[in-house]
This record gives structure tokens, sequence and C-alpha cells, in this order.
């Protein structure tokens, strides 16, 4: 289920913060895509498991990686995470794992079903928003979206940019008064 920006709690200064997740369990934030927020409106979100090698796993710990390019694709009734970047494990050894290699989502029948045939629609994708750890599981946040037009992007950070003025004229304002 989409929750607007407005109503998400604060995520705080680092990207490895702890938040309370939805059932309960502590959650660490290792990367996000913040550029996905902006291109895309988004429509509906999903949690999914993260199938990874070891390495992977200690590289991700390590909070290196960047989904920037990555995207999700159903193939076969599986979906797949393509072009996360998680860097090779530096203490690695011939086991290491390849950076962009493709890597399997976990998510129930269902909503496979609901992602592919909302993603054959015009102008839907499905793209990764965070990638972060749950009781210990490595979990992604992925979301059904809507490509934005350009008047929509300047639109948003416009009305952003608005905000961001008004709250601090209001903090302005606080101030003087109390001083």
């Amino acid at each position: 289920m989409y929750v607007p920006k407005e109503s998400q709690p604060k995520q705080g200064g680092g990207a490895a913060k702890a938040r309370d997740g939805e059932k309960g369990g502590k959650r660490k934030i290792v990367a996000q895509n913040k550029k996905a927020r902006h291109d895309y409106a988004i429509v509906d979100t999903y949690e999914a498991g993260l199938v990874l090698t070891g390495t992977e796993v200690k590289s991700l710990r390590e909070g290196r990686t960047s989904l920037t390019d990555g995207f999700v694709q159903i193939d076969r009734g599986e979906a797949w995470l393509h072009n996360a970047h998680i860097p090779e494990y530096h203490q690695g050894s011939w086991t290491n794992h390849s950076a962009r290699r493709k890597r399997k989502l976990l998510l129930h029948r269902e909503e496979i079903d609901k992602l592919e045939s909302k993603a054959q629609e015009t102008g839907h994708t499905i793209v990764p928003l965070a990638v972060y750890f749950k009781d210990g599981r490595a979990k992604a946040e992925i979301a059904l979206a809507r490509g934005k037009k350009e008047y929509d992007k300047r639109q948003t950070l416009r009305e952003k940019q608005d905000r961001r003025e008004s709250d601090r004229a209001m903090a302005a304002a606080k101030r003087r008064q109390r001083g």
C-alpha cells in the first residue's frame, strides 16, 4: 500500500539508521533509490526477500550498494532484480560474486501475478526503492510505478521547495516570538 511521503516517518541522517518495521522487527536501511521517487509516481509498494550469496550479504552489511540503475522484471513467474550494484566483498576469495548479477526476489504468487499484469500496462514499471535488513534478513522494497512527465517533476520540486520555505519562515517567526 502506498503511503504519501509527508506521512512517512523521517529516517534521520545516516543511511544505516534503524526504525521499527510494520511487524515489529527492526529495519536497518542499507540503500535507498531517491531518484526513483523523483522520476516515478509510486502506485503500490511491496516487500520482497532477496536471494543472496554469502559475500553479497557481507558487502551489504558494510553498506556499500547502489540501486540507481536497478529495475525489476518478471520472467516465467519469478521476479528478478536487475542492475542493482552490490560491490565485491573486499575480503572475498575466488567465491566472490559478480557486482551486477540479477538477483531473485521472493514474493507471493498473487503479488507476482498482480505485478506482472500491472507492469504490462502502458507507462508502468517496477522499481526498487530500498534494500534493508529486517530481523537479520535482506529485504527489498519494490514499487509499481508510473513514469512522471517533466512538468510533474518540476511541480514536485516546486512544492517541496515551497514547503521548506514555509517551514523556515514559521521557525523564524517562533524564534522572534521567544526572543
